[in-house]
């Protein structure tokens, strides 16, 4: 790996740290990155689930006043979402090669067009909430949420780029709570889904060493930089990045 290359990933590292923390999709910016240094589409998929582990629990770290009174909901959610999270990094390790190569484009491009559509989920939310008086959605959510939640962890474990979308877009339509502290809960299952599947490919994976220090770093550092001026960045310029590299990615996916 040449010294440009490292520096790329590193980047990537910290711009996928601070997407994480602010909405997700941050897997949209490294993995192309991984792709282009010429890892193999899962090497560079488990490399990067490793990396982004230490960003996870840094937004989390730094979203930590939002967490305030929400342990139980953790606990419940979370339980879920290990189960789902193991699912997923099982069916990466077991299913062919050729079926990743197949799946990731499609699953890249379900997620843009969740990252696209997030600003009217959060308008349709805000209807809702006003319709019903600022009162609605079940208090911890309800089977529905438990049950979403299983499908989005596994879809992380596998893969994992807009996990954090589907995570707000469940939390938020179903939850009655402010978005932050949603977001908070998010950064949290998010770490732990991570966490989950990098246990199991720290034991069973081919990954490169290099890629995930560098991304560990970096990732860490946007973590920070996500959780202390996140609610100042334009939501749609980061929408507007997050597109573009993953329209890359479905790209250099195809032509290999």
């Amino acid at each position: 790996m040449s010294i440009w290359e490292s520096l790329a990933i590193f980047a990537a590292g910290i711009g996928a740290g601070t997407i994480n923390t602010i909405v997700g999709s941050g897997t949209l910016i490294t993995f192309p990155v991984l792709l282009a240094t010429g890892l193999p589409p899962v090497t560079a998929n488990v490399s990067n689930t490793l990396g982004l582990v230490p960003g996870s629990i840094s937004g989390a770290i730094g979203y930590r006043k939002e967490l305030q009174g929400q342990r139980a909901r953790i606990l419940r959610l979370g339980s879920v979402s290990l189960v789902g999270g193991l699912a997923g990094a099982v069916l990466l390790l077991t299913l062919p090669s050729d079926s990743f190569d197949t799946i990731v484009p499609v699953l890249i491009a379900l997620a843009l067009v969740l990252v696209v559509l997030q600003p009217r989920l959060a308008a349709a939310l805000r209807r809702r909430q006003e319709a019903a008086g600022g009162d609605t959605g079940h208090p911890d959510g309800g089977p529905a949420l438990l049950g979403g939640m299983l499908f989005s962890s596994a879809y992380g474990g596998y893969f994992g780029a807009a996990q954090g979308v589907l995570y707000l877009g469940l939390m938020g339509l179903l939850l009655r709570d402010d978005l932050q502290r949603i977001n908070a809960v998010k950064n949290v299952i998010a770490a732990l889904v991570n966490g989950i599947a990098a246990v199991l490919f720290l034991f069973v994976a081919e990954f490169d060493w290099t890629a995930v220090l560098l991304i560990a770093v970096g990732s860490t550092i946007g973590g920070q930089i996500g959780a202390k001026v996140g609610r100042r960045l334009s939501p749609t310029v980061l929408r507007a990045v997050i597109v573009t590299v993953g329209i890359l990615a479905i790209v250099q996916l195809l032509v290999r």
